[in-house]
Formats: C-alpha cells, sequence, structure tokens
C-alpha cells in the first residue's frame, strides 16, 4: 500500500464523522458529501506529514468548506437575477437509500428548519459548540473571528434554536403529551384515539395553500376535523413537536424542508383548535423554535 493509499484508508477512518457533521452543518446529504470529497481533494494536495492532528485538520476544513457553501447558497438566495440552483451531482454513496436515511434521521427536521434560519457563521458556530463540543478557540479561526467572538455567535444561534416559550415549563410538557398522542393517532389512524385528544367541539382552520381546492377553510367538530386528519395521515410520518410563535405546536419537514405548520391551541388535555399553515410567505414569516423538554 503506496502513501496515497494509507491516507485514503485514514481518511476514510474519519468520513462518517466529517458526512454527519457537514450534514448539520449545511442540511442536504448531497452538499454534505460535496463538502467531504472537498475536504478529501484538499487533504490529497496537502502535505500530511506536517498535519500533527488530522482529526482536527478535517474538520476545520470541513467546517470552512460548509461556511463557504453556506455563504454563496445565501448569495445566490439573494440574487434577484439569478437563476434556480442546479440539483447537485449525486455519486454511488449519495444514491444509497439506507445510507442517505441513516443520516437524515439522526438529526430532528425540526432542528434542520430552525438551523436553516441562522446565518452562515452562527450555523458553523452552533453545530461545532453545541452539537460536537469544539471549543471555541477551534471555532475561531474557522469562522475568522476571535474565540469571545464565536462564543457570541454561538449564543446568538442557541437563542434562536431554543425560542421563547410563552408557555411554562410544566404547561410545556403536558401540552408535549398531547401532541405525540395526536401523533400517534394519526400515523396509526386511530380514530378513536383522535377523538380522545380532540375536544369535542374543536375547530381546524387553513389558509388557502394548506388545503386542495374546494376544501373548507374551516371546520368543526371532531368528526370531521378527524375525517380530515385520516386523509392527511400519510404527512403525519414527516410531523415534529416544535415551538411555533411561542407555543407548542407542529412541523411538517420532510428532510428538513419546511411544508406546513400546525399552530395549536391546547386546553384541559385536549386540542380545542388549530390552525394549518402552508402558504410560503406566512411560514417563513413563523417563529419556530426547537422544545427542549
Amino acid at each position: 500500500m503506496d502513501e496515497h493509499d494509507l491516507l485514503a484508508e485514514r481518511f476514510d477512518s474519519h468520513r462518517g464523522h466529517l458526512r454527519a457533521l457537514a450534514y448539520r452543518m449545511l442540511g442536504s446529504a448531497s452538499d454534505a458529501d460535496d463538502a467531504v470529497q472537498e475536504t478529501w481533494l484538499r487533504l490529497s494536495h496537502a502535505d500530511a506529514a506536517n498535519i500533527g492532528n488530522l482529526a482536527g485538520w478535517l474538520r476545520t476544513v470541513v467546517s470552512r468548506v460548509c461556511l463557504d457553501m453556506l455563504r454563496s447558497r445565501l448569495a445566490r438566495r439573494d440574487d434577484p437575477v439569478g437563476g434556480q440552483v442546479p440539483e447537485p451531482v449525486t455519486t454511488g454513496q449519495e444514491s444509497d437509500p439506507e445510507h442517505e436515511a441513516l443520516l437524515t434521521e439522526s438529526v430532528s427536521s425540526a432542528l434542520l428548519v430552525v438551523l436553516e434560519r441562522l446565518a452562515p457563521a452562527e450555523r458553523i458556530a452552533f453545530v461545532l459548540h453545541d452539537l460536537f463540543a469544539v471549543p471555541f478557540g477551534e471555532i475561531a479561526p474557522v469562522v475568522g473571528r476571535t474565540p469571545v467572538s464565536a462564543k457570541k455567535l454561538a449564543s446568538r444561534a442557541r437563542h434562536r434554536v431554543r425560542g421563547d416559550a410563552t408557555a411554562s415549563e410544566v404547561d410545556l410538557a403536558w401540552h408535549r403529551r398531547v401532541v405525540d398522542a395526536f401523533l400517534a393517532a394519526a400515523r396509526g389512524r386511530d380514530i378513536n384515539a383522535l377523538l380522545d385528544v380532540l375536544d369535542p367541539q374543536v375547530v381546524r382552520r387553513a389558509d388557502a395553500a394548506a388545503v386542495p381546492p374546494g376544501t373548507p377553510l374551516e371546520i368543526r367538530g371532531a368528526q370531521a376535523v378527524v375525517e380530515e386528519t385520516l386523509l392527511l395521515s400519510r404527512q403525519a410520518r414527516f410531523a415534529e413537536p416544535a415551538l411555533v410563535n411561542g407555543a407548542l405546536g407542529i412541523i411538517v419537514a420532510p428532510r428538513g424542508r419546511l411544508r406546513l405548520a400546525l399552530s395549536l391551541t391546547i386546553s384541559a388535555g385536549r386540542i380545542t383548535e388549530y390552525e394549518v399553515i402552508a402558504d410560503p410567505q406566512r411560514l417563513h414569516d413563523l417563529d419556530l423554535a426547537v422544545p427542549v423538554l
């Protein structure tokens, strides 16, 4: 085995960690693979003999690559004359459904949705410190800040990720049980369980983007709401609890791409009212966070 093969073998031993890191930074399995591949290319052209801490070197490089990708993504999004971003070219590893499923299932969709709303440097600092316990002294050169400034970036990101709940911790815990029961019943198409968790006079409201044409924007009564819930039960597999405007609600975000949000009103252990939001501008304007219970 020559030096190049030895280096490739050493790199492969870190590949899983690098991909997990990049996925949390980028929110896309294919982009994460691109970042890891770019990291390998940089390593293969570096003087590996002078790299004392390979794990730290690789983590720094993949983080810088991800930061550049996030900034480029933001620039394209803000470019009024830019066309659609082309789909990334996939490799054999990216097309492995089992491989990708393990990666995407390792992170909650709610977290990916909230991370997507952070500034690039905030996201990098938060992921490195809060999710991978990297010290700020190592994070600072990645984001081009001092350790103190890097700590502030992570702190701001943490505040946005966790949000400001309007309910007490006790109420949130209680509401979480109600939301979990509702989602379990919807996924299992369990009519009786849905009726148990819905108030008999429950009201469901929705914007026009959330329901098929001709569907009422408001329906009342548990039986009517249950019938609609059963029709939409396939989407329940992608649903997760989240803080929606400070209160516990639900988001539907396949692979971290926000499609629906449910704003809930819960009283006496039952859902008394909820609104289904799908209009892109309304989704963008929501204050979303990950519930910490």
